[in-house]
């Protein structure tokens, strides 16, 4: 399969999956402004939101103070953030218009066909309701794509470049959402209410509050929550589940070998298997949490990079 090919493939996915991730996070977030107790609080949950779903430094470079309708539209449709929700699904439905002959007409239709009510979007109000609904619509569609992709896609080469691009991006994000939420702990030393609001929030922004309660009904113990997002095997949005599927799709990409195009590729998965394996949650505190958190995102960063350089993939350029 060309690189190129493969390329698009792979960002593809991981822009899919990025937008629906961002999508979850300003859901959750939204339904948190009619129950902040202070305006105090809910900009400094905005700013994180903000570090969450782009860039805050990109923000303050196009707008010179922090105003929650302006965010909310830079986070959403405008062109000017390339992680906009906008952006993510059109560089999605672009990536898959180049490999139309490779994909399930069936996912080309989905990705389309929310480009041509997407222009629509953009001329409506810009009101909470009309935002929840652009929100759900995101969601919606980046789980019919993965649906389209799971039952209609044969398990080959152009299936594990999908497969590695999603599983990358959401452990990923993962991190990111827990590593701000053991800030938030760390900082509050009063325990009690805000420490549960902290661990539901996440649950929620992870897609995991589900699984979790049926789990350990009807607890919100820190340590069991966040032993169930970064070590349970059988939650597809756990961190550990994420890793052994992309150590999965890379294995059967290769038919099992290592080559030795592949031999560091390989050997930088078993090392980040190894330290999530022997990471003790339950037994260490926030500070080392967060450093563990950091150094994982750090480790995906360096995976993502050798894998597009094992491939011959094209890191994306774009332009603001």
């Amino acid at each position: 399969m060309l690189s190129r090919v493969a390329d698009s493939l792979y960002w593809m996915s991981r822009n899919i999956e990025r937008a629906e991730n961002n999508a979850r996070v300003l859901k959750v977030q939204l339904i948190h402004m009619l129950e902040a107790s202070s305006k105090e609080a809910l900009d400094k949950e905005w700013e994180e939101i903000l570090d969450l779903c782009a860039s805050t430094a990109d923000y303050y470079s196009f707008y010179e103070r922090m105003d929650r309708e302006t965010m909310i539209q830079y986070l959403t449709i405008s062109p000017l953030n390339v992680n906009s929700l906008m952006n993510t699904m059109n560089y999605a439905r672009e990536n898959a218009r180049a490999t139309r002959d490779i994909l399930p007409e069936e996912l080309w239709e989905v990705l389309n066909q929310f480009h041509l009510d997407q222009k629509d979007w953009q001329e409506l109000p810009n009101t909470r309701d009309h935002t929840q609904q652009y929100l759900n619509r995101v969601i919606q569609t980046s789980m019919t794509s993965q649906g389209v992709i799971e039952s209609s896609m044969s398990r080959g080469t152009p299936y594990s470049f999908i497969k590695i691009g999603k599983w990358l991006e959401r452990a990923e994000k993962m991190a990111r959402i827990l590593n701000v939420t053991c800030e938030k702990n760390r900082k509050e030393t009063d325990g009690g209410t805000h420490h549960y609001y902290h661990w539901l929030t996440a649950l929620h922004f992870l897609n995991g509050y589900d699984a979790y309660i049926k789990e350990h009904p009807p607890t919100m113990e820190p340590k069991n929550v966040l032993s169930f997002l970064i070590k349970e095997r059988n939650f597809p949005r756990s961190i550990q589940y994420c890793m052994d599927h992309v150590l999965e799709a890379v294995t059967n990409l290769e038919d099992g070998k290592v080559s030795h195009y592949s031999e560091n590729l390989f050997q930088m998965l078993e090392v980040i298997q190894n330290e999530i394996e022997e990471s003790s949650i339950e037994d260490i505190g926030m500070e080392e949490l967060m450093q563990f958190l950091d150094h994982f995102q750090d480790r995906c960063m360096t995976l993502s990079r050798m894998f597009s350089e094992t491939y011959y993939l094209i890191e994306p350029v774009r332009v603001k």
